[in-house]
């Protein structure tokens, strides 16, 4: 039988349970899927990084996408890609990632309202995506509410570093990275997120799994210090000696609650009235998308 694959995703709850050797308690034949990381550990070119249309829901597609196996994104993403037949969500759990709107230390940004007509960077059908219109309708009017569309977190972080871009969304460790860097908060935005699983990853690992999270997260809780030196395995190399771990915050919290058919069709409403995706008459339904 095929490894468990766990695609990485910045948290620190995956690498607690391979210290702990909760997976192996829980009879789970895993691995850990770096590729994401790798392709994010790559050298960029700036100027090149403008109108990126691929984000966490386009990795759920086709047979070469980033997110095959046990994978987590945004709830949005994990949703829309739930419901167009990409992989199954898990709905028995769901994540909450701290994020943020961040600007320069010597920008004139100091309000959300000051983000009117200015490019927010932020990565296309992703997190970013989804929290910077939900957090900004709060403060300004739909077409103030501006977005480029800048790859992935840690290219965010570049394009802040370089001057590229004025305002950026990024979340968890590229946002605890952005604020050791000097960078100024201009708005909470942190966001659900959901996992997802491919369709011939067994149901039963997938509880093994989450049976081990679950203790991990415990652990977390009761003495996150311990652990985050693991950050350093899921940070780009470019940043490390840059910044100091052991001063970043917990990071990615899994909650074990449902993500529930309310959660589900809310979520599916929001993106519809915002045509975020085009619309699908054949979308699959909770009970067929989420497994409870």
């Amino acid at each position: 039988m095929a490894k468990f694959r766990i695609s990485t995703h910045g948290r620190l709850q995956d690498w607690i349970a391979v210290e702990k050797g909760y997976f192996e308690d829980e009879g789970l034949d895993y691995v850990i899927d770096m590729r994401v990381l790798e392709n994010a550990d790559q050298d960029i070119a700036v100027p090149a990084l403008s109108d990126v249309r691929t984000g966490a829901y386009e990795l759920y597609q086709g047979e070469s996408g980033g997110k095959q196996n046990m994978s987590c994104a945004c709830h949005w993403a994990t949703n829309q890609a739930s419901t167009d037949s990409a992989g199954r969500m898990w709905g028995r759990a769901y994540s909450v990632l701290p994020s943020g709107i961040y600007v320069p230390a010597d920008s004139k940004i100091r309000r959300p309202e000051d983000l009117a007509g200015i490019e927010v960077a932020v990565g296309y059908h992703s997190g970013s995506h989804f929290s910077t219109i939900q957090a900004l309708e709060a403060f300004l009017e739909a077409d103030a509410i501006k977005l480029r569309f800048v790859g992935m977190p840690y290219d965010r972080v570049d394009t802040l570093l370089s001057g590229e871009v004025s305002a950026a969304a990024i979340w968890n460790a590229p946002s605890y990275i952005g604020e050791q860097l000097g960078f100024r908060k201009i708005v909470d935005t942190t966001f659900m997120a959901g996992f997802m699983f491919g369709a011939k990853t067994d149901p039963d690992d997938v509880e093994r799994y989450f049976k081990a999270l679950r203790r991990a997260q415990m652990e977390l809780d009761l003495a996150s210090e311990k652990y985050k030196h693991y950050y350093s395995k899921e940070i780009p190399t470019r940043y490390t000696d840059l910044v100091d771990v052991r001063a970043f915050g917990p990071g990615e919290r899994i909650v074990f609650l449902p993500y529930t058919e309310e959660m589900y069709e809310r979520s599916q409403e929001w993106m519809q009235e915002r045509e975020l995706f085009p619309t699908n008459e054949t979308r699959l339904t909770y009970g067929q998308a989420v497994l409870v």
